[in-house]
């Protein structure tokens, strides 16, 4: 491990928002030193988040905290419809909500991101390998090959400490992605949008959906967030100011036709710019970019703070095996290679959506003037999302690249099912596999001597599924059909055997993908 000293640490985590704190709490679970410095004391409270994805809350089971989490939660209710209307609200496309997703967890669940984050935030703090600094705002920083120097500041104090690594969650207009002169990508997505949260008071007749209203007039978003709170968002017109969309008579009157004045109470609104860029770069040397320091999205899928954990995610086991020496700090290239794609993919679905929003509020303009409809602005994303599956796969880095495919498992999340043991226990399948990789396997499990000795090292575990019964969910078919699976800590599938890849091959396989250290090879490799 890094230097034990006082002032430093293993890692610098740059802002406290719910990105910031669960890579802390990540980062302190897997053992290391955590410095965490935030310019604000208290929690944001503006509207931001309201959707968390089923995929987060099961990367919360290993902390003992998705039930917490998920208490906090709201799951879109039984036959919930997210869709495309008319000016009128008459229905025009999209889906319903399903009990259960792959993941174990409800796939879509609204929740109130100021309660949220400030219980990651108070867990944070009550860590103890976590040291926060609370109303301290980076001044600047030094990186070298060894280490990131850093300098804060509160209202009447310095703070000077170093860390191993730094990780910048400091959100959009990122002071870090600044000083390192990373540039964006845009994404062709700029729009001014009024969001507005209200507080149901009595009994009303509001649906239970989420809804992209595709209005000529004014193309706007009605989400039914975590009761008794509802929110809406309006597309600012041509002429809008801000500060004229803030009037608390310019909010009542867009809500008119939705509800009585008397049936709810304006509980907070703000006008952000939605826009669609990915940075360049997600790493210069010692310090790494995550969650809207490194994308942004509009909030049409409900995306962006989900996008911005699974970034942490991504982190929180690779910076372990380097900080502990078993791999070589080039697997720290995988971050970008592995989460750019992946954001991208994210991104580029919701301008995708904005544009159809757009153009199906254009085409309504064009069938009530007699006009010809345009035709549908697309953005360029890649296959494997919108097809059945919850999120896109991973393309590169820690994944055997020639088996991922939009059928296959391999790049995915390992599917969570509820499995029972033989001694009549239920298991939500993750607490098998423990914290790190495993293979999984129906039968028994034969590595040759090497492939042992590299699974002591990374510490892959081996689990037998055939003495358990399935309860809920499913196995992927590549385990139905006799292969094993390599999993990854994030769960991930590594990859699988099959007619040209032996369980051998597959292990040394991860071995190389993880850049490990050299001393870390067996003999003979």
């Amino acid at each position: 491990m890094s230097n034990t000293a006082a002032n430093h640490f293993d890692v610098a985590v740059i802002g406290l928002g719910p990105v910031g704190s669960l890579g802390a709490l990540l980062f302190a679970e897997a053992g290391l030193r955590v410095v965490a410095i935030e310019k604000d004391t208290e929690v944001y409270r503006l509207p931001r988040a309201v959707n968390l994805d089923g995929e987060i809350i099961r990367a919360l089971q290993p902390l003992n905290l998705a039930e917490t989490v998920n208490a906090m939660m709201q799951p879109l209710r039984a036959d919930e419809r997210a869709g495309f209307t008319d000016s009128q609200r008459n229905w025009l496309f999209g889906g319903r909500s399903v009990a259960m997703g792959s993941n174990g967890w409800q796939p879509a669940n609204m929740f109130d991101q100021p309660e949220l984050e400030g219980f990651l935030r108070a867990t944070v703090q009550a860590h103890p390998n976590v040291t926060c600094y609370l109303g301290y705002e980076l001044c600047d920083f030094i990186s070298t090959d060894a280490t990131v120097t850093m300098r804060a500041a509160s209202a009447d104090e310095n703070l000077n400490v170093a860390a191993s690594f730094m990780l910048a969650c400091d959100g959009a207009s990122s002071p870090t992605r600044k000083a390192l002169n990373i540039k964006w990508r845009d994404l062709g997505y700029d729009q001014d949008w009024l969001v507005v949260d209200v507080e149901m008071l009595k009994s009303h007749e509001l649906p239970n959906a989420v809804l992209q209203i595709c209005d000529p007039d004014r193309i706007h978003t009605y989400v039914a967030t975590k009761d008794p709170y509802r929110r809406w968002e309006f597309q600012l017109n041509p002429g809008e100011t801000r500060a004229q969309m803030l009037e608390p008579q310019t909010i009542h009157a867009l809500l008119d036709s939705w509800a009585p004045r008397d049936s709810y109470r304006l509980r907070r609104s703000a006008v952000y710019q939605f826009h669609a860029a990915v940075a360049d770069s997600w790493q210069a040397g010692r310090v790494m970019l995550a969650g809207d320091a490194a994308h942004q999205t509009p909030p049409f899928l409900g995306q962006g703070m989900n996008s911005g954990m699974r970034d942490v995610i991504n982190l929180a086991w690779k910076l372990p095996l380097v900080l502990n020496g078993i791999c070589t700090p080039a697997l720290l290239e995988s971050y970008q290679a592995e989460r750019n794609d992946h954001a991208n993919d994210l991104v580029s679905w919701a301008v995708e959506m904005g544009h159809l929003m757009q153009h199906m509020a254009a085409t309504e303009r064009a069938q009530k003037t007699g006009k010809t409809p345009p035709e549908m602005r697309q953005t360029s994303r890649k296959s494997g999302y919108g097809q059945g599956r919850e999120q896109p796969p991973i393309r590169s880095g820690v994944v055997v690249v020639d088996q991922v495919s939009n059928e296959g498992a391999t790049g995915y999340l390992l599917p969570q099912p509820k499995v029972q043991d033989g001694s009549g226990n239920t298991f939500r399948f993750d607490e098998l596999l423990g914290s790190g990789f495993a293979l999984i396997a129906n039968g028994p499990l034969r590595p040759n001597k090497a492939s042992a000795t590299l699974m002591e090292v990374i510490g892959i575990a081996a689990v037998d599924v055939s003495t358990l019964q399935l309860l809920e969910g499913k196995y992927p078919e590549q385990l139905n059909q006799g292969e094993v699976l390599l999993i990854r800590p994030d769960r991930l599938v590594f990859g699988h055997t099959d007619a040209h890849l032996s369980i051998d091959a597959l292990i040394a396989a991860l071995a190389d993908a993880l850049k490990l250290s050299p001393e870390h090879y067996p003999p003979g490799h």
